[in-house]
């Protein structure tokens, strides 16, 4: 049974972040409308988030007949490359940023590329997070996922500062189109850790809301 995330586990984590982005992004996936949010609770991620940017008329990308039966290059989505940014202060524990960003899937491509994430799976945590960055803030790691390949803008023990530019959106890893993954746990290994809730200013963000941010 699914859990509301307003109702969310007596006495389980928190930690109050910020948004990791400017312009206009679409959030799905969102652990306020179902908890596990993604599905399953592997690799700590019950309370996972993702946002994808959008143009003004709220697209990830034009929609095409192309779109329903083949993959579609990265660079027509808009937001590929979009930068990402800092959601709190901490010290960047981990950033892998060689992996290629793979073309992206909708329509009748997607469903294949979800037969396959198994597969992906059974590599382990950095192959579905792709090129990603975790910072330690206090007890709690924050992992941003999917970013663009070579984009990475920070180093292993570097102190990062809420809204500093860390890297750019990308579709790197267990990915259908570009977007940005976002979690939270107590640990530094997220095959082990506890999972931690986010908290964001103003109103929850709830499935196919926009932020303007």
């Amino acid at each position: 049974m699914d859990t509301r995330a307003d109702e969310p586990e007596r006495g389980s984590a928190a930690i109050e972040l910020g948004y990791p982005f400017t312009g206009t992004w679409l959030v799905q996936n969102s652990p306020w409308d179902r908890i596990p949010s993604h599905g399953t609770s592997l690799f700590a991620s019950s309370y996972a988030i993702d946002f994808v940017p959008v143009n003004s008329d709220g697209r990830s990308a034009p929609v095409t007949p192309a779109t329903w039966v083949r993959p579609e290059p990265v660079e027509r989505f808009p937001g590929f490359g979009r930068a990402v940014r800092a959601p709190t202060e901490g010290v960047v524990i981990a950033a892998a940023h060689a992996m290629v960003d793979h073309p992206a899937f909708r329509g009748l491509p997607s469903l294949y590329y979800a037969l396959t994430q198994q597969r992906r799976a059974a590599l382990g945590w950095p192959a579905l997070a792709g090129n990603h960055i975790m910072l330690r803030a206090g007890d709690i790691v924050i992992a941003l996922c999917h970013l663009q390949r070579g984009s990475v803008a920070v180093e292993v023990g570097q102190t990062v500062h809420t809204g500093d530019p860390i890297g750019r959106c990308g579709n790197s890893g267990n990915s259908t189109e570009p977007h940005v993954h976002m979690q939270a746990f107590a640990g530094p290994q997220p095959e082990r850790a506890s999972p931690v809730r986010m908290i964001f200013p103003g109103e929850p963000p709830r499935n196919g809301s926009m932020l303007d941010i």
